[in-house]
């Protein structure tokens, strides 16, 4: 597991709670970044990508 993976996971986690609940498109658009930035760190460390719709609990 990389520490850059790691980071990257961490940083698009809190990016997307950050934005997650906005109402603008704006923030529908940062909160996808978030995602792709969560699943990219994931994907760095040989994790699955999160797949379920955001907010679900779903694993």
């Amino acid at each position: 597991m990389s520490v850059e993976g790691k980071i990257k996971e961490a940083a698009g986690f809190v990016k997307e709670e950050a934005f997650e609940y906005g109402k603008s498109p704006e923030s529908k658009k940062k909160a996808q970044e978030g995602r792709d930035l969560r699943n990219e760190g994931r994907i760095e460390d040989g994790k699955a990508s999160k797949t379920t719709k955001p907010g679900t609990g779903a694993k």
